[in-house]
């Protein structure tokens, strides 16, 4: 007898709850503010027998929704012909192999195999951002890494905890490779207890509703999501769709990156071919195989937000694994970029090629760019050194109804900034200003949300500034006629004299001295629509409040 619709309901709620409940779990007890604050991090169930996505954090960053998958999946493989050691009840792996299925080395996930009558039922796994991994900089955004080692520690899967207990053997070889390893441990600490978190949850529920019942929904809710899926490609007419995005550089060689796609619409079915893109490229803005799909699974999340987090929202979509090109870099290659950047290039690609086919449901392309500056050095005040993560917000492209976001965070997930005081409470920096980019939104019938500016002040000790961005050479597109958003802009300020990076958004190892400061300000959305037929009620309000010039407001709206 088939499942009735409001079991099915209340037991994907159900499932939602688990992972969303582990979401918050992990926040509230991590150390490091880049989780407990900004959220980059992410929980989720998947499929004992193939790893593949049962459910996730809606609180969690939607670009881990295929790489989680990815290296669950690939764990199960290395256990099952025995290169990784089989699991017992209470173990947690870990592993931050980017080429298992990962992202960049930063983040480390953890996998833990749930147990019903002494077999596994499923699995749950998370994934946070660690502030520091090791590697040639502080926070690991080396700009021009030309291999994996300068980056950070690589992790094979390993269980980190085996029936429970912490392998102290193992967290010291992790420690000895990473900055402010004392710090660590409550993260560790934090990412263990969110899985048992889930674990107590996921019982409650198989024991409200039976294992054999829960089976049942989770396999139909696959089945509806793919269904709901290929209902919605059906409202794209059949053909190809072409999209277009550049990254600035690669952070070694001073030339834009190219991301060629092209969306091919045929028996209810999406194909994504990215053959024309560029190879293979020396600095750290290759992608890994599992990024590259999750970044088209989490741009078509965009697309069409009601369809459920599920693998089977992924079965209509096929991607053309892009061999020979730098969305699909193996080992050594070098992939710090790959997931806060390189990733929002993907999405803005496929968001280019299916606007003209979705217009009502397709923006224009959006900041694109986490914004990573790590600054890493010594405060004398606390006799200890220190790793500062920062990421950004930016502006949202205009779309069919409305103007863009302004300050949204980005493309790939909820992260957000940490509060402004969390940062000057745990760092020895001071910020100047923090406040909108004003007029940095493309001009459009709907304009493009604005990015962020802000300037930050080393007040004491000694340190080092790297960035790992982008869209400091292309601005955010604009389409149907709209103007592209502003271009990411990075000054560093020292002893008076203003440097630009060469790279414009990449760099690393600037040195800074007490009273030197960093400026950041973030892209703004692209524009939607021809500026011209903007409510110049709406140009006057953009002029009134000072987001743009007059000048600029005649120039860019006509």
């Amino acid at each position: 007898m088939p499942i009735d619709p409001i079991t099915l309901s209340v037991i994907q709620a159900g499932l939602q709850q688990v992972c969303d409940e582990m979401d918050l779990a992990f926040s509230r007890a991590a150390f490091s503010p880049v989780i407990a604050e900004a959220d980059d991090r992410s929980d989720g169930i998947y499929s004992a027998a193939d790893g593949s996505l049962i459910a996730q954090g809606a609180r969690g960053l939607p670009v881990f929704v295929g790489t989680m998958q990815y290296s669950t999946r690939t764990l199960i493989e290395m256990i099952a012909d025995g290169r990784v050691a089989a699991p017992k009840p209470d173990d947690i792996y870990i592993v931050n192999d980017p080429y298992l299925g990962g992202t960049h080395l930063m983040d480390v996930r953890f996998a833990r195999p749930f147990y019903r009558d002494g077999r596994i039922y499923c699995w749950l796994s998370n994934t946070g951002h660690w502030p520091d991994t090791g590697g040639a900089v502080p926070g690991g955004f080396s700009a021009s890494a030309t291999a994996s080692e300068q980056e950070g520690l690589r992790l094979p899967p390993v269980r980190l905890f085996k029936e429970g207990v912490l392998d102290r053997e193992i967290y010291s070889i992790i420690c000895s490779n990473i900055r402010v390893a004392d710090q660590r441990i409550g993260d560790v600490k934090a990412q263990a207890a969110a899985l048992k978190v889930g674990e107590a949850r996921l019982n409650d529920l198989l024991d409200r509703y039976g294992d054999d019942v829960v089976s049942e929904a989770i396999a139909e809710l696959r089945i509806r999501a793919a269904e709901q899926m290929r209902a919605r490609i059906a409202d794209i007419p059949d053909g190809d769709y072409r999209g277009i995005a550049h990254i600035d550089s690669d952070g070694v060689v001073n030339e834009p990156l190219v991301i060629d796609l092209t969306v091919t619409k045929a028996a209810g079915d999406l194909t994504f071919d990215f053959a024309r893109s560029s190879p293979p490229c020396m600095g750290p803005m290759n992608s890994v195989i599992a990024t590259t799909y999750s970044s088209v699974y989490l741009a078509m999340r965009h697309i069409f937000p009601d369809v459920p987090i599920s693998a089977g929202a992924f079965e209509p979509l096929h991607i053309i694994r892009p061999e020979g090109t730098f969305l699909d870099a193996h080992y050594p290659r070098p992939v710090s970029g790959c997931a806060a950047e390189v990733s929002q290039r993907i999405a803005e690609a496929v968001f280019a090629a299916l606007v003209t086919a979705l217009p009502d449901q397709v923006t224009a392309a959006p900041a694109g760019t986490s914004g990573n500056f790590a600054l890493g050095g010594h405060d004398p005040a606390r006799g200890r050194d220190f790793v500062m993560y920062q990421i950004s917000g930016g502006g949202y492209g205009g779309n069919a109804d409305h103007d863009g976001l302004s300050n949204g965070c980005s493309t790939i997930g909820i992260s957000k900034a940490p509060p402004v005081e969390i940062m000057e409470q745990a760092f020895p920096v001071l910020y100047h200003r923090y406040a909108l980019h004003e007029g940095s939104g493309g001009a459009g019938k709907h304009r493009g949300g604005f990015g962020l500016d802000y300037e930050v002040e080393l007040l004491r000790g000694h340190a080092k500034a790297s960035f790992v961005m982008d869209h400091g050479r292309f601005g955010p597109q604009g389409v149907l006629g709209g103007g592209d958003g502003a271009v990411n802009r990075v000054e560093v300020w020292r002893d008076g004299v203003c440097h630009v990076p060469e790279h414009l958004s990449k760099e690393q190892d600037i040195s800074l001295l007490p009273g030197d400061r960093v400026r950041v300000r973030t892209p703004g959305g692209g524009g939607y629509g021809d500026p011209r037929q903007r409510d110049p009620a709406l140009v006057a309000e953009d002029v009134a409040l000072g987001r743009y010039t007059p000048e600029d407001a005649a120039a860019k709206f006509g």
